[in-house]
């Protein structure tokens, strides 16, 4: 599926909807002007100045009515981007970080071949990320497994990267005074649901542009991609570093065989402190 992101007036909105007269008009998500179906596609035009493509049909809509406009592939700076790593992790925290990225760096940042942390092996990460931080105002969070598994018990794994995400912005417009217009989560939940699992925060940043994929389009993202995933594994050599003890990363078959190691070398209670004891390689590898 395509995703193709505009920047409109809200008049060039409401202008575009009224040429899509046969489309199907949606319930309108939060924080949008309308949502429209065709059988190709699902056009959102939220209330930010963005109005996102969502399928098949997503280029030709593109280019046929707005081929002027500035696509997600060559967005307007300052843009904040936020992502998170360690959450399909069984060992080691959950981390989310937001950058915020200038004009001005997007040049030095092109040179250094800035890409999704998925992409990008540990020891490039190790030797990028120092850079990033140094560079790029960001906000970064980091819960360990003990406030993890805590926590886990009122709220699921969804509800608490909501609350990261939101709580990484906040710190992040506090930090620079305010934030741009243009700000990007690397979309793991509906808009809907995002707002709906931070209802009760006490401070909420609102205005998010939702898009999967979004550390493959945006720097922003990309940085904080990276930012975290260095967090992560510096978490990690810590972990290792305290109990002298070889954790896998992941959460395949292979892990289950390494909770055992552990358990049998530092006890079943001590799992809480180093891994997300929710996921199904506990009972597997316990029952085992």
């Amino acid at each position: 599926m395509s995703v193709k992101t505009l920047t409109m007036t809200k008049e060039e909105m409401f202008a575009f909807k009224a040429k899509l007269s046969t489309a199907q008009v949606r319930k309108t998500p939060p924080y949008a002007y309308y949502q429209l179906k065709t059988p190709d596609c699902v056009i959102t035009a939220y209330t930010s100045g963005k109005i996102v493509f969502q399928g098949v049909g997503a280029d030709a809509y593109v280019d046929l009515l707005a081929p002027q406009k500035n696509v997600s592939t060559n967005i307007s700076y300052p843009q904040c981007g936020s992502d998170e790593v360690g959450t399909g992790d069984y060992f080691g925290p959950v981390v989310v970080c937001a950058s915020f990225v200038k004009e001005e760096d997007v040049s030095d940042l092109k040179k250094l071949n800035i890409q999704d942390s998925k992409a990008i092996d540990d020891t490039t990460i190790r030797t990028l990320a120092p850079t990033l931080i140094k560079q790029l105002p960001h906000s970064l969070l980091i819960l360990d497994n003990a406030k993890y598994n805590q926590i886990h018990a009122t709220n699921n794994m969804v509800a608490m990267k909501a609350k990261l995400h939101n709580q990484a912005y906040v710190h992040l417009k506090h930090k620079l005074g305010s934030l741009p217009s243009f700000c990007v989560v690397d979309q793991f939940v509906q808009a809907a649901s995002y707002y709906r699992y931070i209802q009760m925060e006490k401070e909420i940043v609102r205005n998010l542009h939702f898009e999967t994929k979004a550390e493959n389009k945006y720097l922003a993202v990309a940085c904080a991609s990276i930012i975290a995933r260095y967090a992560f594994l510096k978490t990690f050599d810590a972990m290792e570093k305290h109990y002298d003890f070889h954790f896998l990363k992941g959460a395949g078959s292979k892990v289950d065989a390494n909770i055992r190691e552990f358990v049998n070398h530092f006890g079943k209670e001590e799992l809480r402190n180093v891994a997300k004891l929710h996921f199904a390689n506990t009972k597997k590898a316990l029952d085992e």
